[in-house]
């Protein structure tokens, strides 16, 4: 038996078990991913469209190993200073001046330009070393004593050159810095990349991570997350409203609503004092579920069609 260093994710029924605890009903293939993860130190490359739960899994899995969670927000643009590392050039400034000061002391006594001149390079390496170094998410991770989880979110967002940079994170939990060396991980984070399929990634990332797909979730594995997050909604006003965004995501949408957006509804419609959907209420709170005017349109245009098979 494959040991992790996480506890909590010592075999799939406890990862089933302690992510539900922690309000993140998962399948048995997620799971499996997460334990196969932990165990063989492989970063998870999860994909699927927006709002099903990819970054949730990453927040949960820290939540559950109990590991501080470390966040790398992908954009275009994303760079090396922003992702890995970058010197602390106030504080080298600031060192600059202090050596000034002292370079009477220093060369005192130095016999030539030589003589000075090697001197002075023995100060040199100070400005770059480790004092002087700003880590970002990635090195952060990668010094946490006791491990982390690690989140690389929406990584199709960035540059295919970032990409690259992240090969070497990846396959060996290691960062490399001219001017210091290399740098291991104290302890290997685990690792999630989150996609929502906006472009195809490089093959030689995808062959460093386990893939896992995440699709929106089905109609009872959805009624059991929105019973979870909204325990106070009627097992009537659940069943219908689940049943309903299932239908609306069959529509020509810009954007088919996500779990989130589903649970969000479903807290509107408590605080409402609904019992179960009916035209009108349902007429007034799109808004809550679908995020663009045109959708909302569609949907109100389908309304009756959608309302019948929902509320059966």
């Amino acid at each position: 038996m494959i040991i992790s260093q996480y506890p909590g994710l010592g075999d799939i029924d406890t990862i089933t078990d302690n992510f539900e605890q922690a309000g993140y009903i998962c399948t048995r293939r997620i799971a499996t991913v997460v334990y196969l993860a932990a165990a063989l130190n492989k970063p998870i490359l999860v994909e699927g469209p927006p709002g099903v739960g990819k970054t949730e899994l990453a927040k949960t899995c820290a939540s559950v190993v109990a590991r501080p969670l470390v966040r790398l927000q992908c954009y275009e643009g994303l760079d090396e200073a922003k992702a890995l590392y970058e010197w602390k050039y106030g504080k080298q400034l600031l060192y600059t001046q202090v050596l000034k000061q002292q370079l009477a002391e220093i060369l005192s006594g130095a016999v030539g330009l030589r003589d000075s001149m090697q001197r002075l390079h023995e100060f040199g390496d100070v400005f770059y070393s480790p004092e002087f170094l700003e880590p970002r998410p990635l090195l952060r991770a990668l010094e946490q004593p006791d491990g982390a989880v690690l989140l690389i979110d929406e990584v199709d967002k960035a540059d295919f050159e970032f990409e690259s940079l992240l090969l070497e994170v990846l396959s060996d939990f290691q960062v490399s810095i001219p001017e210091i060396g290399t740098i291991e991980a104290k302890s290997k984070p685990i690792v999630f990349l989150t996609s929502n399929d906006t472009r195809d990634l490089s093959d030689a990332l995808k062959r460093r991570c386990l893939h896992l797909h995440i699709p929106f979730p089905s109609l009872e594995l959805e009624r059991q997350i929105v019973t979870q997050r909204v325990p106070n909604a009627s097992a009537t006003l659940t069943d219908q409203l689940v049943r309903f965004v299932h239908a609306v995501r069959e529509l020509d949408l810009k954007k088919a609503p996500a779990i989130s957006e589903s649970i969000d509804w479903a807290k509107a419609l408590l605080l409402l004092h609904a019992d179960q959907l009916d035209t009108h209420l349902v007429h007034d709170t799109l808004n809550v579920l679908l995020k663009y005017e045109e959708d909302v349109a569609t949907a109100e245009g389908s309304l009756h069609k959608l309302l019948g098979p929902a509320v059966r």
